[in-house]
């Protein structure tokens, strides 16, 4: 277990708690947590501190921290903001070494409350002290009592015998408390209820680090704002990858970056929400939409260990029209929905003469009533068939405790995922259908979203296992020395170094005049390109630094016109002259290829429909680095414009392989320049027909200091 582990042990399993603030009014912080305690059957020890009472809710009671008998594992601090880091260092004296902070008033707050938090964590930083929040409510222990959340939530709906195998973690209060309630609504019990607040000490990823590693938590659902280290989160990710646990997040605040002015296409393209669902994709993580969603997750994930699990959907109802509707709500969320086999459906047939459906969906029909196991035959017909990846059967009313018994039956003998859906029914059928591995959603809506999320995240565990493994190894043969970008700030010298990593460029001369230009116009030949050269310029149409299709003969006049305008329209512009290349006959489709350094995630890379026309179709893909060409390929794929690169309406089939050993080699360059790249972008890319290759028309670099001088 990791040091941080070890501590958060301390604050989530802890043998012995002091509550500093603790009161005697139940509707009070310091009561409320104190309450949970007595109430829940918390069997540690437990010290009050107030100094007014000799003892509080059966225990005795403290009048300072000085005065307890022994050095308990946590501190929980009920005090107002002032009064905080006064009482952590007490607490430090007294050899405390983990510690929870209610108070708000810190870095939430802007201005001194911004100094206060600087201030906790140097403390934290000084004495080795693990502190939750500060701005929370707590933590929670459900399994043990020790709940020292004053969420007034679990006097409610109260904790109770049953094991909770899923684990919440939210930088929320509130939506902790919100997710808690859905969940045991749905009938979930949860194992620890985690609120991470300003997270001045712990971050985010350092609960899942710790979650990932505790033997009870088999999923761990979450609510996030925004993650602070991206590299710690990847890890935690990875590591609950490794250990079969799914991490199921629901993340708000997804709002675009402000529309600042930038400097590159790949800037404006890669906003926070679409980097944070690229992430998450990309690392194994479900993404939620919404809470319910959310629980819904969580609450499949546990009926899913050793299931088959795939996107072909067969479909039993005891309502045609709502097997039609099912059928529908399936559909959208991408998953198949197979006939079944001519024998299947025969035997569907002698088994209940006249049915109307039974390619699928099937519906079962009322004749249920009619003749024992029959529902039994045509479940197992289904399970039976080999379309089927997941069987998912609705059923409402006596209908549903009647098939109840047959589809347990059923299940027992089938490796095939089941799930049910019931509108209606008593909790005591419920809860033995999920004895037997079978989820009961009470919403059909609701249980084909949580499968469709379910079905594409295991459907990507291979390229998450590849993407790790890719990773592993660029991390090992990273050079540690950052490479000195400041000789490549020009169109020319920026393409020469991606050359140097196999990214096709193109012939192309660097003229200093008119006449320079007119004289490797003469060498070249047929119709050319003039682009301005400088490394203040990342826009060059923008100030008339592009001409097309020039002939040698008129290439000096156009190339004299051109050093004029810009001059004019670009008056502090550094010109190093023009960059003289062949003109490219229009090939497939143009893309762009751009890296930007996320300030979470790190270096991320942009592939979509490039060209003038990029930032106005928004038709993207993104991954984290590294990228190689399997990866590539993927993101080309994921386009909407893709078919026009696979030969759409008679189009000629694209280059993909050549673009995408183009995009592997882009990534290439920018691993290797290390930690002073800002941005990189290759806009267009031209991707010519099959077997003609690529070529990268337009390139721009930006280094950090780049982005601090603008």
């Amino acid at each position: 277990m990791s040091e941080t582990a070890h501590r958060l042990e301390a604050a989530l399993n802890p043998s012995s708690i002091t509550i500093i603030g603790a009161s005697n009014d139940p509707s009070r912080i310091g009561g409320l947590a104190l309450g949970h305690l007595s109430k829940f059957g918390y069997r540690g020890q437990v010290f009050p501190i107030n100094p007014k009472y000799p003892e509080l809710a059966g225990y005795p009671c403290y009048p300072d921290v000085e005065s307890l008998p022994i050095a308990p594992d946590v501190a929980v601090l009920a005090l107002p903001v002032d009064a905080v880091l006064p009482m952590l260092e007490r607490c430090h004296a007294k050899g405390i070494s983990s510690a929870i902070v209610y108070a708000a008033g810190f870095a939430e707050v802007g201005g001194e409350g911004i100094d206060r938090q600087h201030a906790l964590e140097a403390f934290a930083q000084r004495s080795g002290m693990r502190i939750v929040g500060p701005n929370c409510m707590g933590l929670a222990h459900l399994g043990t009592g020790a709940i020292t959340s004053f969420v007034p939530t679990f006097t409610t709906f109260p904790p109770d015998e049953r094991p909770g195998h899923t684990s919440l973690v939210t930088q929320s209060g509130s939506m902790c408390s919100d997710i808690y309630v859905t969940g045991w609504m749905m009938n979930m019990r949860f194992r620890h209820f985690i609120n991470t607040g300003n997270e001045a000490c712990l971050d985010f990823a350092d609960y899942l680090d710790y979650l990932a590693e505790d033997s009870g938590t088999e999923a761990i659902a979450g609510y996030v704002e925004g993650l602070r280290d991206g590299s710690k989160f990847i890890a935690a990710a990875t590591k609950l990858r490794q250990a079969d646990k799914p991490l199921i997040l629901l993340k708000a605040g997804e709002s675009e970056r402000g529309s600042e002015v930038t400097q590159s296409h790949t800037a404006a393209l890669a906003g926070d929400r679409a980097i944070y669902r690229a992430a998450f994709a990309q690392l194994g993580v479900m993404q939620a939409r919404h809470t319910v969603h959310l629980v819904d997750l969580a609450y499949l994930s546990r009926f899913q260990r050793g299931k088959r699990m795939g996107p072909r959907v067969v479909v039993a109802s005891i309502s045609g029209a709502m097997g039609a509707v099912t059928a529908d709500l399936l559909s959208a969320q991408g998953l198949d929905l197979p006939i079944l086999s001519e024998d299947s459906q025969r035997k569907l047939l002698d088994a209940v003469p006249g049915i109307a459906m039974v390619g699928n969906p099937v519906d079962m029909t009322g004749q249920l009533f009619s003749r024992d196991r029959l529902a039994t035959e045509i479940l197992q017909t289904m399970l039976a068939d080999d379309a089927a990846d997941i069987l998912l059967v609705f059923a409402t009313g006596s209908l549903y405790e009647r098939i109840a018994p047959e589809l347990i039956a059923v299940a027992a003998g089938s490796n095939r995922l089941i799930v049910m859906i019931a509108t209606s029914g008593t909790p005591e059928t419920k809860q033995k259908l999920e004895d037997a591995g079978i989820p009961v959603f009470p919403d059909a809506a609701r249980a084909c979203e949580a499968l469709g999320t379910a079905v594409r995240c295991h459907e990507s565990a291979a390229m998450t296992e590849h993407w790790h493994q890719l990773r592993q190894t660029a991390e090992a043969s990273k050079n540690t020395e950052a490479t000195d970008l400041s000789a490549y700030d020009d169109e020319y010298q920026v393409k020469q170094w991606l050359a140097g990593f196999g990214v096709p460029v193109g012939q192309a001369e660097v003229a200093g005049n008119a006449e320079e230009a007119a004289a490797i116009a003469q060498r070249m030949n047929g119709p050319l390109v003039i682009k301005i050269l400088s490394p203040d310029i990342a826009h060059k149409t923008e100030v008339g630094g592009v001409r097309l299709n020039i002939q040698p003969d008129a290439m000096q006049d156009a190339a004299h016109d051109m050093l004029q305008s810009v001059s004019s329209r670009a008056p502090n512009a550094n010109l190093r002259g023009l960059l003289v290349q062949p003109m490219e006959q229009a090939g497939v489709a143009e893309l762009i290829i751009g890296v930007t350094r996320d300030p979470v995630f790190g270096l991320t890379m942009t592939v979509g429909l490039g060209g003038v026309m990029t930032e106005l179709f928004q038709d993207v893909a993104h991954r984290l680095l590294p990228v190689d060409e399997r990866m590539a390929r993927e993101m080309l794929l994921e386009l909407r414009s893709a078919p026009l690169l696979q030969g759409f309406r008679g189009r000629p089939l694209a280059d993909i392989d050549a673009a995408a050993r183009a995009i592997s080699a882009v990534s290439q360059a920018a691993y290797a320049a290390g930690s002073t790249l800002s941005e990189l972008e290759i806009n267009p890319l031209l991707v010519k027909p099959q077997g003609q290759g690529v070529v990268a028309l337009d390139a721009l670099l930006l280094t950090t200091s780049d982005k601090a001088a603008s």
